[in-house]
């Protein structure tokens, strides 16, 4: 599952929002009906996992950490905690509990972004942040694309 793009949309009164058509149409052809829901580790924003893409990033944290180490099971708590399962209902939309529109400042108006295989939803007001300015952007993918995987960027 690839999922590509920047789509806007609204929620209504309930928190509900369409999915954009395209990227349900990519989630219905992998078989996929539910979706994990957490609030980025990084930005102000939630991201979407289809289920698949869900278990795989947990298998690879688990097999990152040690049960055994009280730090390690803290990382792992925190990130499975505020997970939640959402149904893709039978109009193609999806329920944003309030308390996850409140941990990235949407009111009403959001925007999709995908993100490979997952989809990052975003408070419309905050439209520029997850992007860097073009001249930015430019010399930081040179140095990604022009560095071998695994070696050190200066």
């Amino acid at each position: 599952m690839r999922f590509i793009g920047n789509i806007e949309a609204k929620s209504d009164s309930k928190g509900r929002v369409f999915l954009p058509a395209c990227f349900r149409r990519i989630l219905q052809e992998a078989g996929c009906e539910k979706v994990m829901l957490r609030k980025d580790v990084y930005q102000d924003c939630l991201v979407l996992y289809p289920e698949k893409s869900w278990n795989e990033q947990l298998d690879l944290l688990r097999s990152r950490l040690d049960r055994w180490n009280a730090a390690h099971q803290m990382i792992f708590r925190q990130f499975v905690a505020d997970v939640e399962e959402l149904t893709i209902d039978s109009n193609g939309r999806i329920l944003l509990p309030k308390r996850y529109m409140t941990m990235a400042g949407i009111i009403q108006e959001v925007r999709f972004i995908g993100m490979d295989d997952t989809i990052e939803i975003w408070a419309k007001e905050k439209l520029d942040k997850p992007f860097m300015n073009p001249a930015d952007f430019g010399r930081e993918l040179e140095k990604v694309m022009t560095t071998e995987k695994g070696e050190k960027n200066e």
